[in-house]
This record gives C-alpha cells, structure tokens and sequence, in this order.
C-alpha cells in the first residue's frame, strides 16, 4: 500500500500536554494549500506518482510554462513542488487539496528536508570527534581531527575522509516519527521531536517505510475540493 504523502511548512517548535499531564516537545508543520497538480502515469513516464504543489507564488515569479501547466490544472502557481510515488489504486484527481487528517493521531511517519546550515565547522562539531589529550604534549591543537593518512604506501588521503568543512545545509530524512496531534481546521500537523530543516522551510512527510504499518489509514487520503482558479493567459514579450 503507497499512498501519497504531503508538503508542509515548518513554522517552529512548541511543546503539548498529553492525557497524563506530560509535556510532549513538538514540531508544528503547516500545510500551504498543498493541491494536486500534475499525474505520472504508468504508460506515458512508466511509473504511477502525484505532483504535489504547495504555498502560494507570485505570478511574475513564475515562468510562462509553468503558468500555463498551473492554469491547465485549475491552481494558482506553487512555490514548492514535489513528487510522490503511489500505487494506481491510490491517485488522486488534479486539483484536490490535502487536508490534515491525511495522517491519523499515533501514526509514524518521514519527515524529509533540508537541514540548517551551520557554515564551516571543526571535525569535533561536526563529526563528534572527541578530540586530542589536554594534556602529556599535546599543546595548541586540543580539537583538531588528529591524522588524516597513513605513510608513505599509500600516500594519499582517502575520499570521505571525516575532517573540517561545511556543515549542515544537506537533504535529511528523519524516520519513524510520531503524529503527536492534528488540527484538521487549521491545516496543521503536530510531529514528535525534531524535524529537519529551518523555521519556514518545506517538509516532505510520508507515511514511515519502517516499522509497524497502521491499517486504518484513510485512502487513498483526506483531501476536499477548493474553488478552480480562472486560468489567466500569459501575457507575450510584445503586448
């Protein structure tokens, strides 16, 4: 069963109680008006996907092809899109926009995105070296990586060798995941824990590849019909 999955918007971090009184650290992720946009069908690209578009872009940000491909589905310009696998029994018609409850309370999922970057950083920071001695001649160079080859055969430092460098700013996925609440009115989804990326950017979740499968999931998904956007010709270079 592969069902779709949806784009939401990080807006930060906050915390929940449960039943028992616990606080519960969660993610609060927004779904911009994430709608259908486009289908990958299995005899014309020859695999079956949805084309998933969210947040609202302004039109002179938006090419002349992509104008005319939103217009023929009937939704304003997205400014962030994304392909979701799904099997055939699953697709959703063109234009539908996903709501919440496309994913259930206690339900696991992954949350893939972009992490925070942190610029240049030392080998410790970055690699959880655990550094030199403080001590018995080691002087100056407390946090550096320590060697970084071998002698003369083979001479050279290896590829994917762990030392300094530009840390973060790289596409994660965090697994298994829990959907601590869901607020169908609002468009937003609760996450357990921490999710990557920074306050404002997109978020890919799907239901967790991993784990124990939850058998009540809606399907092929919660989603409602929202108004079609009047298409608007684009204008040529000479009018």
């Amino acid at each position: 069963m592969l069902r779709s999955g949806v784009i939401a918007k990080k807006m930060g971090m906050t915390r929940v109680y449960d039943e028992e009184g616990n606080h519960v650290p969660v993610t609060v992720l927004s779904l911009e008006g994430c709608q259908v946009v486009a289908h990958k069908s299995e005899d014309r690209d020859g695999y079956t996907a949805l084309q998933l578009g969210a947040g609202e872009a302004k039109v002179k940000r938006v090419s002349k092809a992509e104008r005319e491909r939103f217009a023929k589905a009937a939704v304003t310009p997205k400014m962030k899109l994304c392909e979701f696998r799904v099997d055939a029994e699953n697709v959703i018609n063109v234009g539908l926009q996903l709501t919440a409850d496309h994913f259930i309370p206690g339900q696991k999922i992954d949350a893939s995105g972009i992490s925070i970057g942190k610029g240049f950083a030392g080998a410790m920071k970055r690699h959880n070296f655990g550094g030199l001695r403080a001590t018995h001649g080691v002087s100056i160079s407390h946090r550096s990586h320590g060697s970084t080859g071998q002698c003369q055969d083979p001479g050279k430092v290896f590829k994917g060798k762990k030392m300094a460098g530009h840390m973060g700013a790289r596409r994660r996925t965090m697994q298994n995941l829990e959907v601590a609440r869901v607020d169908v009115e609002e468009g937003l989804l609760l996450i357990r824990g921490a999710v990557p990326g920074s306050k404002g950017g997109w978020v890919e979740i799907r239901d967790a590849v991993k784990g124990v499968k939850v058998d009540d999931l809606p399907l092929p998904g919660k989603f409602r019909e929202v108004a079609a956007v009047k298409a608007t010709p684009a204008k040529s270079e000479e009018e």
